[in-house]
């Protein structure tokens, strides 16, 4: 997932009084999503650098202050504000210690369409945080946020990531042949998505 900054003009937006500039965190059994803080920034790029996070990102950050620079820049942002990419911190809930991140992509032409991506550390894959965190992402943009789709782009070969996300309940809806460039190469991807409809069938 590619982080991209926009500036955004607060008077320009007809959707303002739908941000929400009150958010703080998001509770799981055994998580805590909240915003990123500056005593997150070791922990953060020590996974977001691993070899087996990166081949799968294209966003890869080269030193510590690349970091610092990107979880000030998250303190001017809220969730939902058109054009703009919000990134949270996963933690565990008994420590505070984070374990990966979500980032929510909110657009400026389809204001009823947000993107999800995530990452969590490999030292804390297997254990069913992913699905945890995902699960809660979901039910916080299609529930209080009202959003009618949500989707996710995966690489086709992350297989693990494929299966978080179809049982999360989403479902694949395009497998796009080498359509991104990424260090000098073209990649493929699919796209996996939900409809608010959905969603509130599951949780009947």
């Amino acid at each position: 997932m590619k982080v991209k900054m926009e500036k955004y003009t607060e008077k320009n937006s007809i959707y303002k009084e739908y941000i929400d500039r009150d958010f703080n965190c998001l509770y799981t059994d055994r998580l805590v999503i909240r915003r990123l803080q500056l005593n997150d920034k070791e922990d953060f790029f020590y996974y977001r650098s691993h070899k087996n996070v990166i081949k799968y990102q294209s966003w890869k950050p080269e030193n510590i202050q690349e970091i610092e620079d990107f979880i000030k820049s998250m303190s001017e942002i809220h969730p939902n504000i058109p054009g703009t990419w919000f990134q949270m911190a996963i933690c565990i809930k008994e420590t505070g210690k984070i374990i990966g991140d979500t980032g929510l992509h909110f657009f400026e032409t389809n204001f009823m369409e947000a993107e999800m991506g995530y990452t969590i550390s490999p030292d804390f894959q297997r254990k069913g945080y992913g699905i945890e965190a995902v699960r809660e992402i979901l039910n916080y943009l299609l529930g209080k946020l009202c959003k009618h789709r949500v989707f996710a782009s995966v690489d086709p070969e992350n297989k693990p990531s494929i299966a978080l996300l179809e049982r999360a309940g989403m479902r694949k809806e395009a497998h796009f042949r080498k359509n991104l460039f990424v260090d000098g190469e073209w990649l493929d991807e699919c796209i996996y998505a939900i409809l608010d409809e959905e969603w509130k069938t599951r949780l009947t």
